[in-house]
């Protein structure tokens, strides 16, 4: 990167999995994704540890989560005037690559994944106050729907408004976001522990299941489309 070059303009998920050197992340949700085999907590701390020496890396504040048998790295970030990636979280992703790379740590990016909870909602403004103060959360800096941990440990709550004529028994579903190489296997597999399909309208980029009870839940991908072919 170019020293006092501009690299906050904001960059789509298409952008993103375009960019050479990226191949071990995944933009699911609003932010990237990688996960990292380290096979031990002591070298799964040591990357943490080398994560943390990386230049400018505090300015850019990765989400790191340290396991017994591996390190997820999220970059998502939450701040005043934006929310979502730039040009930034580019270098930083293949600069956190590369050093895995050079420790011989190897990715797996069938393993990342984001969960939001969706809460359907006559009026979105009269109940996200009670689930703001009650999760401790905040809203989200570009959006008054959306409410979020500022710690960046839970899941994300979204307020859907629905018409008064829409059935009221579906009144919070589930929102996962997957890779988009992982979609359709990820789909068949949800169809066949016994749910249902309820509409790919939204394909390649979203699909409604349902549990054999009918509650839903959302599968959506970010970036490339989904390859074609069947649920499998």
């Amino acid at each position: 990167m170019i020293e006092g070059e501009n690299r906050t303009g904001r960059v789509s998920p298409q952008r993103f999995h375009e960019t050479a050197g990226l191949e071990d992340w995944r933009v699911v949700g609003e932010g990237a994704c990688a996960y990292f085999r380290t096979g031990s907590f002591a070298a799964g701390a040591r990357l943490v540890r080398a994560i943390s020496e990386l230049p400018g890396v505090v300015d850019d504040h990765p989400d790191v989560d340290l396991r017994r048998e591996g390190v997820t790295v999220r970059l998502v970030p939450l701040t005043d005037d934006h929310h979502g990636l730039t040009e930034r979280h580019l270098d930083l992703a293949g600069e956190i690559s590369a050093l895995t790379r050079s420790l011989d740590i190897t990715a797996d990016p069938s393993a990342v994944q984001t969960v939001q909870v969706t809460v359907d909602a006559l009026s979105g403004a009269d109940v996200a106050p009670f689930w703001r103060a009650l999760l401790d959360y905040r809203d989200r800096s570009d959006s008054g729907e959306h409410l979020v941990d500022p710690g960046g440990r839970g899941a994300p709550f979204h307020f859907r408004t629905t018409d008064a004529r829409s059935p009221r028994r579906n009144r919070v579903h589930i929102d996962v976001w997957v890779p988009y190489d992982r979609a359709r296997a990820r789909i068949a597999a949800a169809l066949g522990a016994g749910g249902r399909l309820v509409s790919d309208a939204g394909a390649p980029s979203n699909w409604v299941l349902a549990d054999p009870e009918g509650n839903e839940a959302c599968v959506g991908v970010a970036g490339p489309p989904v390859p074609a072919g069947p649920y499998r």
